[in-house]
Parts: structure tokens; sequence; C-alpha cells
């Protein structure tokens, strides 16, 4: 996480605000302004890692803004690719959500924790691009935890 990124989130904690939004309805329509704006980090984090880790034979899917199950919004990007479906593990997962209750959005993968969600600008958004990948690549240890390194291409190659 960039240091800009965590201070904005403690002055939302401080101020009780998230940027300069109050009420629920500005504060999710931040979040929807900023899953648009972390939509291409996002995509690229996990294009980078299908092509160095899974040679291209990973899947990226989108879903855009949504309800959550809690009542309240998330925006998920998934990959997945053969051999993880073939184990039964989940898809590598970058998950920005707004639950019901929260004060502000996070970020978080499948089965990794959360980092807060604090982009207003394209620049804030491209500064998470080092912890969209720190995020999938959590993910991806993970996983390989839960099975073994062979789900990974390029330990085996193709």
């Amino acid at each position: 996480m960039n240091n800009g990124a965590l201070l904005r989130h403690f002055a939302d904690l401080r101020d009780g605000t998230h940027g300069d939004a109050v009420s629920r309805a500005d504060k999710e329509a931040l979040f929807r302004a900023a899953v648009a704006l972390l939509d291409p980090h996002a995509r690229r984090a996990l294009a980078d890692l299908d092509h160095d880790l899974l040679l291209g034979t990973g899947e990226c899917t989108a879903t855009g803004v949504r309800p959550a199950r809690d009542g309240g919004l998330e925006a998920v990007w998934e990959l997945s690719w053969p051999r993880q479906r073939a184990a039964g593990l989940g898809p590598i997962l970058l998950r920005a959500y707004y639950g019901a209750g929260f004060h502000h959005p996070h970020l978080r993968g499948g089965t990794v924790g959360d980092w807060p969600l604090n982009v207003f600008t394209p620049e804030d958004a491209a500064e998470e691009l080092p912890t969209l990948r720190a995020i999938a690549a959590a993910d991806l240890h993970n996983l390989v935890f839960r099975r073994d390194f062979r789900i990974v291409p390029a330990t085996t190659g193709r």
C-alpha cells in the first residue's frame, strides 16, 4: 500500500468521511467511480501474473459494481486457469467492496485480508497497482499452499 492512500484512510477515520463524502449515497458514488478508475489496473495486475506465471493459460473476468451479499456493493476481478480449476481451487481474486455496515470501502483477495480503498483520481488508482499485484500474488501463493506448486504452469512448463 502506498503511504498517501494510508494517510487518506486514516483521515477518513479521523473525520468520519470518505474523501469529501459523508452520506452513504455519496460514498457509494465515490466507490462506483473508484471501481471504474481501478479497473484497468486490476486487469493489468492479473494479466501480468497470467503472462509471467500462468504462461497465458488464464482467463480474467470482471463483474463491475454489483450488490454484495451483505447489502453493500462489490466489484470482483478473477483470474482462473485450467490447472487451478482441475485442482478444485477458487480463482485468484481481487475484490473491491463497500460493506453495508462499513465506514468506507476496501480491497481484498480471495484468501487474503483487507486493504483500504481510497481512490479518487486516476493517479490514486495507478498508485494502487503494486497493492493489486501484492494481493494477486498472495492469493496465488495461498492457492499453491492449499494444493501444490504444480498448479502454476511456470513451475513445470506447459
